[in-house]
């Protein structure tokens, strides 16, 4: 038998208040979240606990998913910088790498697959995925009481629900991004060539970008940069 699943992330300023979702059906699905942290972190905790809630299953597992970013660390790019050490190809540190450890770790005797699926399209299950991890930020937001769910419940199973892990205490908050520019609510991710293992930086394909910083913003990014003895462009680049 075969699992469906979406699983999202939201985070109101990304970074600030963030949640995760899972989703199923309305009887089975889980939700938790910080105070603080970035969308791809949320997007990523939303695999993670989907896989640790399954965990006492033999299913295989679809996992429906509108984040390409979290889909290639999982699919393409987690086998060479595990070679690497962990490092990417240009030999700096991979970015959200304790959640991405945690998800690795989970992957081990699982069968699964991954589903892409455009966000914000109505898609019923990436939907309400969406609508659930939006809902735990926004409570974060507010300081209300966080809707966690029911855990993973399936008809006919001996086994009660049981809650995701934060559904019984919440994470420890991670580190958050300077900046993260994809997943944002009506982005719609394209191709991604970044942390790609044994892609040659040199001739890959290269995408212009602009971006309009506040004066506040741009004097903090360059001090940032004159601390590092680099331009404001190089320092962003080194972010992604």
């Amino acid at each position: 038998m075969t699992i469906r699943a979406a699983a999202d992330g939201s985070a109101l300023g990304n970074p600030g208040p963030a949640g995760w979702a899972w989703y199923i059906d309305d009887r089975s699905w889980a939700a938790g979240g910080w105070k603080h942290a970035t969308n791809n972190q949320a997007e990523l905790t939303a695999v993670l606990q989907f896989f640790r809630a399954t965990a006492h299953l033999d299913d295989d597992l679809l996992i429906l998913c509108d984040s390409q970013y979290v889909i290639n660390c999982v699919t393409k790019w987690m086998p060479g910088w595990k070679k690497k050490g962990w490092r990417k190809a240009d030999g700096k540190a991979v970015m959200n790498l304790e959640l991405l450890k945690e998800i690795d770790a989970e992957l081990v005797g699982r069968t699964y697959r991954f589903e892409w699926v455009k966000g914000h399209a109505n898609h019923p299950l990436n939907e309400a995925a969406d609508s659930r991890a939006r809902a735990v930020s926004e409570a974060y937001q507010r300081g209300a009481p966080i809707p966690s769910g029911p855990g993973f419940v399936r008809s006919g199973d001996a086994a009660a629900a049981r809650p995701s892990e934060t559904t019984l205490a919440a994470p420890s908050e991670p580190t958050p991004s300077l900046f993260s520019f994809d997943d944002e609510p009506g982005f719609d991710d394209g191709p991604s060539f970044d942390d790609e293992p044994g892609l040659d930086a040199e001739h890959a394909p290269t995408v212009d970008l602009t971006i309009t910083l506040s004066a506040p913003e741009y004097e903090r990014l360059r001090s940032r940069s004159k601390s590092r003895g680099t331009t404001p462009e190089q320092t962003l680049r080194d972010l992604i």
